[in-house]
C-alpha cells in the first residue's frame, strides 16, 4: 500500500506535518489561449490533485522531498533570489511560488514540506498550477496570513510566468484555487470574477490522455502569445478582448496574425454561449461549441496535432449530438475532454478504439467537478 503524503513527511523528516493542503488539477470545457488575452474561460477543478504535507522552520530555510521523484530533496533559503535547478526541475515551481509569495510582501516562514500529485504529467490538467496554489495554501496557512484563494493564484501565475518561463494566464491557478463542486467557473480573466455554472445533472466529464505529451515552455506556447499580442496592438486595443472580427478585417494583418487573432475572438463568444448553454442543460448546444472551438485550434490557432484531431473525432461520433469533445489545455499534446449523459458513458468508452503512439490504451479519468484549494489536515 502506498504511502499518505502525511506519512511520508514523518519518514523523510523524523516529525509529524502541522497541516497538509491539497489543491485541484482542472479541465478546461472551452475557452482556449482567451485566458491571456484578457476574455473568458469556463473550467473546472476536478478530482486530481496536489498534496502538500508541511510543518514550520526557525531557521528562513525551505526545504522540500517529492513523493512522485523518489523521495528527492531540494532546499533553499527563503530571502535567496530564485535559481532554477537544471537537475531538479520540479523544485523549481516551488522555488517560484515562494519567491513570488516574498515579492508580494509575505513574511512567510521557512518549513519542512513534502509534495506528491495525482494530476497526469503532461496531461493539460494543471498539474503545475495545483502544485503551485497547493504549497501557497500550506505555506500561507503556516505563516498565519489570510491570503484570498484569487490572490494565491495570481501569485501561482506570477511565479511560472517570473521564474519558470511560462507566459501563462490566469485561468489553472484560478480554477484550482476558486473550484466550486459540480459547477464550472465562468472566469472573466480581465477582472477575475469567478462566477460558477452548475453542470447539468446526468452530464459526465471524460478526460482521455493522448498519450502525445506536452511540453509549454519547449513548444510554441509563448509564440501564440506574442502573436496574439502583436495582433491587438495592430488592432489597437489593449487586449484581444476588446476586438471582434470586423476590426480584424479591418486592420489589413498579415493572414497568420488573422488567424491567431480570429481565434481568440470567436473563442470568447463561444465561451458566453457555452455558459449559457450549460445553465439550461443543453448538451445539443455544447456539442456543437466543442466542435468548433476544436475546428479554431486546429485551423486558425494550429495546437492540436492529428492524434488529438482523431481522439476527438472518435469521441464526437461515439456520443453523438448530446454532447461533445474538444482539446482541452494549451496544446501540441495532452488530454481531450468530453461531455455526454452520464447514462452513455460506459458504452462511449468501451467502443473507443483509440491508442497511445506506444500502441497502449489511453488514460481514461471519470471527473466530477470538485471545491477548490483548502487544508485536510490540521
Amino acid at each position: 500500500m502506498s504511502l499518505s503524503i502525511a506519512e511520508h513527511f514523518a519518514q523523510g523528516f523524523g516529525a509529524p506535518a502541522a497541516l497538509v493542503a491539497r489543491a485541484p488539477g482542472r479541465v478546461n470545457l472551452i475557452g482556449e489561449h482567451t485566458d491571456y488575452n484578457h476574455g473568458f474561460v469556463l473550467p473546472c477543478a476536478i478530482s486530481v490533485e496536489s498534496r502538500v504535507a508541511a510543518a514550520p522552520r526557525g531557521d528562513g530555510m525551505i526545504r522540500v522531498m517529492a513523493g512522485d521523484f523518489g523521495g528527492a530533496t531540494a532546499e533553499w533559503a527563503l530571502d535567496a533570489p530564485f535559481a532554477p535547478d537544471p537537475a531538479q526541475p520540479w523544485a523549481d515551481y516551488i522555488r517560484a511560488m515562494t519567491a513570488a509569495m516574498m515579492a508580494r510582501g509575505h513574511a512567510l516562514t521557512g518549513a519542512d514540506l513534502a509534495v506528491n500529485g495525482t494530476v497526469p504529467q503532461g496531461a493539460g490538467l494543471s498539474s503545475s498550477a495545483s502544485l503551485m496554489v497547493g504549497i501557497g495554501t500550506a505555506l500561507a496557512r503556516l505563516a498565519g496570513l489570510a491570503i484570498a484563494p484569487a490572490d494565491i493564484a495570481r501569485m501561482a501565475q506570477a511565479g511560472e510566468c517570473d521564474h519558470v518561463g511560462v507566459r501563462c494566464g490566469i485561468m489553472d491557478q484560478l480554477a484550482s484555487a476558486c473550484g466550486v463542486r459540480d459547477h464550472a467557473l465562468m472566469i472573466d480573466c480581465r477582472s477575475l470574477e469567478v462566477r460558477p455554472v452548475a453542470l447539468p445533472e446526468g452530464a459526465a466529464i471524460l478526460i482521455v490522455h493522448s498519450g502525445v505529451a506536452r511540453g509549454l515552455v519547449e513548444g510554441a506556447y509563448n509564440a501564440r502569445r506574442a502573436q496574439c499580442e502583436a495582433a491587438a496592438a495592430a488592432v489597437g486595443v489593449s487586449a484581444l478582448r476588446d476586438a471582434d472580427l470586423a476590426m480584424l478585417e479591418g486592420a489589413r494583418l498579415d493572414p497568420l496574425t488573422l488567424a491567431r487573432a480570429r481565434h481568440v475572438v470567436t473563442e470568447n463568444a463561444r465561451v458566453l454561449a457555452a455558459a449559457e448553454a450549460l445553465a439550461v442543460g443543453d448538451l445539443v448546444a455544447i456539442g456543437d461549441l466543442m466542435a468548433a472551438s476544436h475546428q479554431s485550434m486546429r485551423d486558425d490557432f494550429e495546437i492540436t496535432v492529428p492524434r488529438i484531431d482523431a481522439l476527438v473525432a472518435e469521441l464526437r461520433a461515439l456520443i453523438g449530438p448530446a454532447g461533445g469533445a474538444r482539446m482541452t489545455g494549451g496544446g501540441f499534446g495532452g488530454a481531450v475532454v468530453a461531455l455526454c449523459p452520464a447514462d452513455q458513458a460506459d458504452a462511449v468508452l468501451g467502443q473507443l478504439t483509440y491508442r497511445k503512439p506506444d500502441g497502449t490504451a489511453p488514460l481514461v479519468l471519470r471527473e466530477t467537478a470538485c471545491d477548490g484549494a483548502g487544508l485536510i489536515m490540521m
